[in-house]
C-alpha cells in the first residue's frame, strides 16, 4: 500500500470484481477499467507491484491496445520483496527488507538465552522464491563476523548464528535436517531457522487435502500462507526431532517490507523511474527494470508479455554456497 490506497483486483477475475461490487453482471472488468481511463483522459498509467500488479498490467495494455488502440500507455514500476519477477535482475525494496529482517532478526535471537533447549523459527516473505530469505540469511550471518563475544558466556557466535536455510528452491530432508540439528541443539543449547514462508508448501498442500481439508486461497489463486502456517507447521515437527523444550516462531515479513527504503532502493527506483518517464513521453508500454535477457541487464521498458511471476532463486551463486557451507548445511 501507499498514501493513495491500493488494490487487490484481478481483473480478469469476473466473479471476485462482481462480488466487489467493481461490475454489474455482463460487464467486462477490463473493458470497466479501460473505459474508465479513457473517460478521465488519462495517458499513462503507472503500475507499482510484484508480479500480480505487473501481470495484470500487462493484460491491461494488450485489452487496451487490441480493443482501442493503445490510447492508455501502462508503465509499470516492479516493486516487491520477493525479487520474484521475470526477466527483472532486482525489484524495489528486496535489498532493504533482507537489511530490515537481518536488524530484526538481531534483536529476536536474544531470546535464544531466555529458556532451555530453545528453537527459534525465523519466517521470511517469498512465497515461491527464496531470495528474500537467503539475502537476509547472508546479512545477518555476515553481521556476526563483526560482532564481538566474551569468552566464558553461554551467548557465543555459534547461539547466535543461523544454523538452517530452508528455501522453496532445497528440498527439506526434516528427518536428516532434525538428526543435524539436533546436535546444535545440544553443543549450544539453541536452533535458529531461518524459513521462507514459501517452502515446504506443497507437502503442507499434500497433507490438508490427503485429511479432506480445505486449502485457502486468495483472489488471485494463491494459497493463503497466513492460513496454513508453515512455520507453525514446521516448528512443531522440528521441535520433537531436536528435543526443544520451548518453541519461538518470529515472522519478520510486515517489519522489513514497510520501512523506508536504504541507499540501495532508492537509487534503483530513482534510475528505474526516469527511464519510466522516458518511456512514457515516447509512448511505449512496460514494466521497468533491469532486464536479464539483454547484454549488460540494462534498464528498460521490458515487453509486458515476457513478465511473469514466480522466478526461483539461483542456489548457485557462490555466496549462497559459501553461506550454507559456514553454517554446516550440505
Amino acid at each position: 500500500g501507499w498514501p493513495i490506497g491500493n488494490s487487490r483486483v484481478k481483473l480478469t477475475n469476473i466473479k471476485d470484481c462482481l462480488a466487489r461490487g467493481f461490475i454489474k453482471e455482463g460487464e467486462s472488468p477490463l473493458e470497466v477499467a479501460a473505459q474508465q481511463l479513457i473517460k478521465d483522459n488519462i495517458n499513462v498509467i503507472h503500475t507499482i507491484g510484484g508480479d500480480d500488479t505487473n501481470t495484470q498490467a500487462a493484460v491491461l495494455s494488450k485489452y487496451i491496445l487490441d480493443e482501442h488502440g493503445g490510447k492508455v500507455v501502462v508503465v509499470g514500476m516492479p516493486k516487491t520483496i520477493d525479487n520474484d519477477v521475470f526477466p527483472i535482475v532486482q525489484t524495489f525494496g528486496a535489498d532493504t527488507a533482507a537489511e530490515q529482517g537481518s536488524h530484526f532478526f538481531t534483536n529476536v535471537v536474544s531470546e535464544s538465552s531466555a529458556n532451555p533447549r530453545m528453537l527459534i523459527i525465523h519466517e521470511v516473505m517469498g512465497r515461491d522464491s527464496g531470495y528474500l530469505t537467503a539475502a537476509t540469511s547472508r546479512k545477518y550471518h555476515d553481521s556476526l563476523k563483526k560482532a564481538t563475544f566474551v569468552s566464558g558466556l553461554t551467548t557465543t557466535a555459534k547461539s547466535r548464528d543461523i544454523h538452517a536455510v530452508w528455501i522453496p528452491e532445497i528440498k527439506i530432508d526434516i528427518a536428516a535436517e532434525g538428526a543435524r540439528l539436533k546436535k546444535i541443539m545440544d553443543d549450544n543449547g539453541c536452533v535458529n531457522v531461518f524459513l521462507s514462508e514459501g517452502a515446504g508448501v506443497n507437502d503442507i498442500i499434500a497433507e490438508l487435502e490427503a485429511n479432506g481439508e480445505e486449502v485457502p486461497r486468495d483472489a488471485f489463486g494463491h494459497v493463503s500462507l497466513a492460513k496454513i502456517n508453515p512455520g507453525v507447521y514446521f516448528s512443531k515437527r522440528l521441535a520433537t526431532l531436536v528435543g526443544a523444550e520451548k518453541t519461538l516462531v518470529q515472522k519478520s515479513g510486515y517489519f522489513a517490507r514497510s520501512a523506508a527504503s536504504n541507499t540501495f532502493d532508492r537509487k534503483l527506483i530513482k534510475d528505474c523511474a526516469e527511464e519510466g518517464v522516458k518511456s512514457a513521453i515516447a509512448g511505449v508500454s512496460g514494466c521497468m527494470g533491469q532486464d536479464e535477457d539483454k547484454e549488460g541487464t540494462p534498464i528498460r521498458a521490458i515487453e509486458f508479455e515476457r513478465i511473469k511471476g514466480g522466478k526461483h532463486f539461483d542456489t548457485s551463486v557462490d555466496w549462497f554456497k559459501t553461506l550454507l557451507k559456514e553454517i554446516g548445511q550440505n
